[in-house]
């Protein structure tokens, strides 16, 4: 005799009249989860070219129809009107990164991306979803262990000019590949400027960048106070 399953809710979708236009509906744990999965892959798809000092630039249109031509992830998110749930949740992390650190949004989101493709071969094969975030749990704190034991050099003293150098070498590197040598002192002379007497309350946005028209990265300065762009005065 054939065995049949009872369901628990037997009502498991929606019908089509109580929607609006263009809503979508799905049954089942697997299906959610593999549409969240991709709607993630496809975010870090867009943005993980353009990882590294060598990355693309992107052109991106936002919905005022203003023109975007960067290589930083942090902006292409942002401009993005990205509405899907779990993409969302990786677009927070991005900011919340660039917002402690301000540098490595890009790795967030690719490496993010490549963790839920892991992750869906391993559902595929029949493990359960608790099980995945469970070896990545663990996997999480022996990748913890092994970069306390990888870090090369150590920042001691934040006001020292010398070590505040070779720590944003690393930095620069990845936005201005090339011109770290040259930025380097100067953003490091930024930072000493502004910087109050305990360096955990450095603010960010006590260093500002002005960009002028005409001029090259070796044109670049450091200028003690205010400066204010403004356009090119003619008659």
């Amino acid at each position: 005799m054939p065995m049949r399953r009872v369901l628990s809710h037997p009502l498991r979708s929606v019908h089509p009249l109580f929607l609006r236009a263009a809503s979508q509906t799905y049954q089942g744990l697997d299906e959610a989860v593999y549409r969240n999965i991709n709607a993630c892959r496809s975010l870090s798809q867009v943005t993980r070219t353009s990882l590294g000092p060598n990355g693309k630039n992107k052109m991106i249109i936002n919905h005022l129809d203003k023109l975007f031509v960067t290589s930083d992830a942090n902006t292409m998110i942002k401009e993005m009107e990205i509405v899907h749930p779990a993409a969302k949740m990786l677009v927070m992390a991005a900011e919340q990164q660039e917002k402690e650190v301000g540098d490595a949004s890009n790795f967030v989101v690719v490496f993010a991306g490549e963790l839920l493709h892991r992750a869906e071969g391993l559902l595929r094969m029949g493990l359960h979803p608790s099980d995945v975030i469970e070896g990545y749990s663990q996997a999480s704190k022996k990748a913890l262990e092994e970069l306390e034991k990888l870090s090369v050099y150590e920042v001691k003293d934040p006001k020292n000019r010398d070590e505040l150098i070779r720590a944003v070498k690393t930095s620069i590197g990845s936005k201005q590949f090339g011109f770290e040598d040259l930025l380097a002192p100067i953003v490091a002379d930024a930072c000493l400027t502004a910087m109050p007497k305990n360096p955990k309350n450095f603010n960010v946005d006590n260093v500002r960048v002005v960009k002028i028209m005409g001029a090259s990265t070796y044109d670049s300065k450091m200028v003690r106070g205010m400066v204010f762009g403004r356009e090119p005065d003619s008659k």
